[in-house]
């Protein structure tokens, strides 16, 4: 089992039910999965590009992610319905808590210029959304090996009711927010 996983089960759990007094042990909201997403704009005249990003989204995550298609066509921007334009991959159990760990303890301390993440992209039903410009705080990503700094998506849904027991639970997690909360 995951060290977080762990965590959570024997010490993170205790802590919600006194804080919120819950009367059930199944009213914890708990982290459900976790989504990773890179969309790639340049796809649309090189689909190497999306092949690469691809590659890199598979290491980040630890997990074969799939390419997504564009849902509309939009003339403007000169992109066909179905045509491929980004990379996804969702995580669940044991993987998501391992690359949370990772995300917590050895990525986000890598970020340039950080000073917190920010407590405004909860939203509202306890689901976080936080985006990463540079792929290269990670480091499963060899930066010799890089072809072009891109950034990613990743967001962390839970199955609370609201942004207040999600916020306590990311925290419990160790989340790096700002101290300042602004609800």
């Amino acid at each position: 089992m995951s060290r977080l996983a762990e965590e959570f089960k024997n010490i993170i759990k205790t802590k919600m039910m006194e804080k919120f007094k819950y009367t059930n042990v199944y009213q914890i909201p708990k982290i459900t999965k976790i989504v990773l997403n890179m969309s790639i704009g340049e796809a649309k005249e090189d689909s190497k590009i999306l092949d690469k990003a691809q590659e890199e989204l598979s290491l980040i995550a630890g997990q074969r992610a799939v390419k997504t298609k564009a849902k509309k066509a939009i003339a403007g921007f000169k992109i066909r319905e179905g045509m491929e334009l980004g990379v996804s991959v969702t995580l669940r159990n044991k993987i998501m808590y391992e690359f949370l760990d990772r995300l917590i303890n050895i990525a986000i301390p890598r970020i340039r210029d950080f000073r917190g993440l920010n407590f405004k992209s909860f939203d509202g039903n306890g689901n976080y959304t936080l985006g990463i410009k540079e792929q290269i705080i990670f480091p499963e990503i060899n930066y010799d090996k890089v072809d072009k700094i891109r950034g990613l998506n990743i967001t962390i849904c839970t199955n609370s009711s609201n942004d207040t027991e999600a916020i306590e639970l990311l925290k419990y997690f160790n989340m790096p927010f700002t101290a300042i909360e602004t609800n």
